[in-house]
């Protein structure tokens, strides 16, 4: 989830955006909204956790969002988690992220957008020989709410496939996630319309701050208490904390009793 104005240099410069759709995760309750998605204008993902171990309100339904093949959550009748990274670019810390997945034996799915493509391909060629879902999360990372023009939302999508498979060789899987969280119901229309299923999240932190990283404890303090059944997971692959703690994270997930879905199953691409 890093906003991008010309590629690389504004990914530095994503926190700002990013804080305002990802404070929704701890503050304001959304119960009144969580039955339906705002039929006009944009909305940004929002979640509201009401008590420790159980899933959140999200400001729109697992049944309305699934009119629209899109899904923020798995099933909660069931102690497994999914775990999805958002790679903006990189800068060092993915090689360390994989090696504890890879531990841990998780298929994770990682949302590369176009300078991701560009700059890591032996990256993103390694996700893919190890298992992992590389999803769509376009090529320049603009706010895909605002744009109306079908061509120019087919386009961010489209290029970013483009360059994957120049990549890797294969197509690339109809995953997506909207870039800073930011949708309509439009969006979702026409991301369905061109074969993609639509991933948000249910679990969250602030992750995001490059010179204001969480420590680990602070990290645990977040992710440990709000994990629940189903949770699809969004950290972010530039997070050094998420780098240093994942082995012991995914270690304590797991001697409470969870296990890690695959990507692929939960959202069928």
């Amino acid at each position: 989830m890093f906003f991008v104005i010309k590629r690389r240099h504004a990914y530095v410069a994503a926190a700002a955006c990013v804080a305002l759709v990802m404070g929704l995760i701890s503050l304001g309750s959304h119960r009144g909204r969580a039955a339906h998605i705002a039929t006009a204008g944009a909305d940004n993902w929002g979640l509201s956790f009401q008590q420790e171990g159980q899933p959140p309100i999200a400001n729109a339904s697992a049944e309305e969002l699934a009119k629209y093949d899109t899904c923020y959550v798995g099933n909660t009748a069931n102690k497994t988690i999914y775990l999805t990274f958002d790679a903006g670019f990189e800068n060092g810390h993915t090689p360390a992220i994989l090696d504890a997945l890879k531990k841990h034996n998780i298929q994770a799915a990682f949302f590369v957008v176009g300078h991701y493509l560009e700059t890591a391909p032996d990256l993103v060629k390694r996700m893919v020989a190890e298992g992992h879902v590389v999803g769509n999360h376009t090529y320049h990372h603009p706010d895909m709410s605002a744009i109306r023009d079908e061509a120019a939302f087919r386009k961010e999508l489209e290029d970013t496939e483009a360059l994957y498979k120049e990549i890797v060789g294969v197509d690339m899987p109809k995953l997506y996630r909207p870039p800073q969280g930011k949708y309509s119901i439009e969006n979702l229309k026409t991301a369905q319309k061109l074969g993609y299923k639509t991933l948000f999240w249910s679990l969250a932190y602030v992750d995001w701050y490059q010179n204001k990283q969480p420590t680990a404890q602070q990290a645990f303090d977040k992710l440990i208490p709000r994990v629940h059944n189903g949770a699809v997971v969004l950290l972010h692959s530039t997070s050094a904390t998420n780098a240093q703690i994942l082995d012991e994270l995914l270690t304590k997930w797991e001697q409470a009793g969870y296990t890690f879905g695959r990507i692929s199953e939960l959202c069928g691409v």
